[in-house]
């Protein structure tokens, strides 16, 4: 299972990338705590706790392109791209090394 989880990891490098280019096909869910979110958060994230994510995804569109993000990335991140694959999103993925390396890359 965990390389399976590896294979929907998304390269923060492709993730500045697509921002570039396609920022509209694009809905990056960092699935922190509205307080950790509150903290620093990558610009155009929205917030979807990881225990609401089942009710708040509903109003997504399942073939956007979707990024889930989290502190390190891998943790609840790889758990929330997991659970919303299960859920007809196909095109979920999480960010390798999560909003931390973000801003690790791009302060």
């Amino acid at each position: 299972m965990l390389e399976q989880k590896m294979e929907d990891c998304f390269a923060i490098e492709e993730l500045q990338q697509l921002l570039k280019q396609s920022p509209d096909q694009l809905i990056i869910i960092d699935v922190r705590t509205s307080e950790e979110f509150a903290e620093e958060h990558i610009p155009g994230a929205i917030n979807f706790p990881l225990g609401e994510l089942d009710s708040r995804s509903i109003k997504l569109s399942k073939q956007a392109m979707i990024i889930t993000v989290c502190g390190k990335g891998g943790g609840r991140s790889a758990q929330a791209a997991e659970r919303l694959q299960q859920i007809g999103f196909t095109n979920a993925a999480f960010l390798c090394g999560g909003t931390f390396g973000w801003y690790d890359a791009y302060k």
